[in-house]
């Protein structure tokens, strides 16, 4: 039987500001390993399984950068299911039953992943799904159980009995409760994992939230296909009640089962948590990038663009990019959330982007902004084109630094070669096509009363923006 990995990837990772943001999101970052970021880690850890195409469930926002780290590490084939909104795991994991029960049969099982996850041991993680298929096949909901090393409130728990079965879900208990689950050997981590056949889940659904899967079901039914992408029906999905797995099926269901996972795992949900996960130095640091630490220790320090020197501190989290520095200390973690909601609050867009902006046919960076001028550093993949455009409040300048340019201004078509430039003025429809093999990079200048991103007008577009 053929298993289908069902990857959640809906999540922004506000306690992982700054690195994190809305428009580049932690499961796609490399937080763990030099090459990979979460996502592909989780996608390439199902590889050895014998697993069908993929099904990644995420936001509108990510759906380029996810297709393009799948594509990166050879999996050619996959469904990405775009969220309108985020309605929780419950609905996202019914959009992934009913596309996996249209475009596999029911004759699979789905593995639902996390796409935040950090799993190092991969036999240990093969040897639990290898039980659970066991379970699966005879129709339960299986959930895989985290053996804990150490009491932890920031999970939920799960109380095992004999034959996997379920005795009890606990939420986040407090640090004596945490310490007496340890002790009883009768507690495992709720993971977050789950292995099923799409129908039971989804008939376990409709008897214990059938407003749910109604909800679900409806969207899905007037879902579009769009490049690689299915496109749920916004109106439809909004009216879905938001729950998680847990309270929605889990919980009530008599079919659950528990497999214990007794390998390495984390759920990288804050900087303590990496900070906990990661390899450190002789004085308990986590030093990563330009840095220099000069009699500090127990500290978390990660530098993006510049050096940092850290001395005689204890128990930090610094972390540096290109627009922003985060000083906390280790102990307040959770909180990172309260100045993202400022951020937001503020009408500032640090929460939002990086100075690399990715977008589907490449990258762009701002070097230089005032009141009425804005600096980029544009760069075009070779034979990707940006959308047939048009600005009310802005005209600006191109200027190639290397590759050729096809450039669009009103009627006419021009090609632009290294140190070559030209002029769009307000109002006038334009667009810019890298034509050739290797990538165009070049300068552009605006200038004008308002330079915001959403002063743009799309005639056409070819990622259906």
């Amino acid at each position: 039987m053929k298993i289908v990995p069902v990857i959640l990837s809906g999540g922004v990772g506000s306690r992982l500001w700054p690195l994190s943001r809305e428009f580049f999101a932690k499961q796609c970052l490399p937080l763990t390993d030099k090459e990979y970021s979460l996502l592909q880690q989780t996608m390439l850890r199902t590889l050895a399984l014998d697993v069908a195409a993929p099904i990644v469930v995420c936001n509108e926002d990510h759906r380029f950068l996810i297709a393009q780290q799948l594509h990166s590490i050879g999996v050619k084939k996959s469904t990405i299911l775009l969220e309108p909104n985020g309605r929780n795991t419950a609905p996202a994991i019914a959009l992934a039953a009913l596309e996996s029960i249209r475009s596999q049969s029911d004759d699979t099982l789905m593995l639902v992943l996390p796409a935040d996850h950090v799993i190092r041991d991969i036999a240990a993680f093969e040897a639990s799904i290898k039980q659970a298929v066991e379970l699966a096949n005879d129709n339960a909901l299986v959930t895989f159980g985290v053996k804990p090393t150490r009491p932890e409130t920031g999970y939920g728990h799960i109380r095992a009995g004999e034959n996997f079965s379920v005795l009890e879900f606990v939420e986040k208990p407090d640090l004596e409760k945490a310490q007496a689950y340890l002790d009883s050997g009768d507690y495992l981590w709720n993971s977050g994992m789950f292995l099923f056949r799409p129908k039971a889940f989804l008939d376990e659904l409709s008897v214990h939230r059938d407003d749910i899967f109604q909800a679900v079901h409806n969207a899905y039914q007037q879902r579009s296909e769009d490049l690689d992408f299915v496109r749920i029906d916004a109106d439809l999905f909004a009216q879905c009640p938001a729950e998680s797995i847990d309270f929605a099926v889990m919980e009530p269901t008599k079919k659950a089962k528990v497999v214990p996972y007794a390998g390495d795992w984390s759920d990288i949900g804050a900087w303590d948590t990496l900070y906990d996960y990661a390899d450190k130095d002789a004085d308990n640091n986590v030093l990563l990038g330009d840095v220099m630490s000069e009699g500090s220790s127990n500290c978390f320090i990660r530098s993006e663009s510049r050096l940092i020197a850290a001395v005689g501190v204890q128990d930090l989290v610094i972390v540096e990019t290109a627009d922003a520095v985060l000083v906390m200390d280790k102990n307040n973690a959770q909180d990172v959330k309260k100045i993202v909601k400022r951020i937001k609050a503020e009408g500032r867009e640090e929460h939002m982007y990086h100075t690399i902006v990715h977008r589907p046919w490449g990258t762009y960076q701002v070097v230089d902004a005032g009141e009425r001028h804005k600096v980029k550093r544009i760069v075009v993949k070779p034979s990707e084109k940006l959308s047939v455009q048009m600005h009310h409040h802005r005209a600006e300048h191109w200027v190639v630094v290397s590759g050729t340019a096809k450039v669009q201004i009103g009627d006419r078509e021009i090609l632009l070669t290294e140190n070559e430039s030209t002029y769009i003025p307000v109002g006038v429809i334009h667009a810019l096509e890298n034509p050739g093999k290797v990538p165009l990079e070049l300068i552009e200048v605006q200038s004008g009363s308002y330079l915001g991103e959403d002063d743009i007008v799309r005639f056409s577009d070819w990622y259906g923006r």
